[in-house]
């Protein structure tokens, strides 16, 4: 691997590399190899989120080597560069049609995969659901059984190369509309209620205690969050800006269907 990862950054540093079939074939591997699950674009670790910026060198480099082609699917036809995965049966994944996943995403065995889209570089954990016309962008990373709701947007996120794509850990449950992007990190069994937006800059207030504390680009375990707005002065006067409310958090005591319910219950969070 580490040879593979200097081949790769050889190629990055000198561009004109990519007209030799022999760099063309080292780019194609890591694709490959990031269809498989062998390897991710961010991988956990003790202190946090690993980021394999070579890898994102690999995926960004990909695109200029690959031709234009018709894809046909039955009576469906696409013209793209980039093919789609192939074999769900032989993954154990479940696939209802029209849901599409590209080659280089990852989609560990028990994904169930309504209409909706999975884009290169992704990783998908078992036991996740993403539900109808949800979108996981490129390199995202989506934790095991975690829900993501109906049309449900996770932002990609593959420049700049330090950056880390935009996560969501195990168990979360990530409500209908909501919008995750610009590597925003949900962190484990966060429930989103519907319609939260989360970017870099976004206000995360937890106002559960008795004083606010503002968090930015993390929603911390088990919290349970609703989009909310607080007031901002502006040349013209001042208007409300949106924000998300954390209003508490889900029980470590319970089993986590039951915490979920509870929260959702307790909180009387919109999914």
């Amino acid at each position: 691997m580490e040879a593979l990862q200097n081949k790769i950054e050889t190629i990055w540093n000198d561009r004109g590399l990519l007209q030799n079939e022999d760099s063309k074939s080292a780019v194609r591997e890591v694709l490959e190899l990031l269809d498989k699950g062998k390897i991710r674009v961010a991988e956990p670790t003790s202190d946090g989120w690993k980021v394999n910026e070579w890898i994102k060198k690999a995926v960004l480099m990909y695109f200029p080597i690959q031709e234009m082609k018709t894809i046909e699917c039955g009576p469906l036809e696409f013209h793209d560069k980039i093919p789609l995965k192939k074999d769900f049966k032989g993954q154990g994944v479940r696939v209802v049609p029209h849901a599409i996943a590209r080659h280089g995403a990852y989609l560990e065995k028990g994904v169930i995969m309504m209409p909706s889209y999975v884009n290169i570089g992704a990783w998908v954990g078992s036991g996740t659901m993403v539900d109808t016309w949800a979108t996981v962008g490129s390199c995202a990373q989506i934790g095991r059984n975690v829900h993501l709701s109906g049309g449900v947007g996770i932002g990609g996120v593959l420049e700049p190369l330090q950056a880390t794509p935009t996560i969501i850990e195990d168990n979360c449950f990530i409500g209908s509309r909501c919008i995750v992007v610009e590597g925003v990190i949900v962190k484990k069994e966060a429930v989103l209620g519907a319609g939260v937006v989360l970017t870099k800059s976004t206000h995360i207030i937890d106002v559960s205690g008795s004083e606010p504390v503002t968090h930015r680009g993390v929603v911390p375990e088990r919290s349970v969050v609703i989009p909310g707005s607080y007031p901002k002065a502006f040349p013209a006067g001042s208007y409300n800006v949106n924000c998300a409310l954390i209003i508490g958090q889900r029980k470590e005591s319970t089993d986590k269907k039951t915490s979920l319910n509870d929260a959702l219950r307790e909180h009387s969070v919109s999914v």
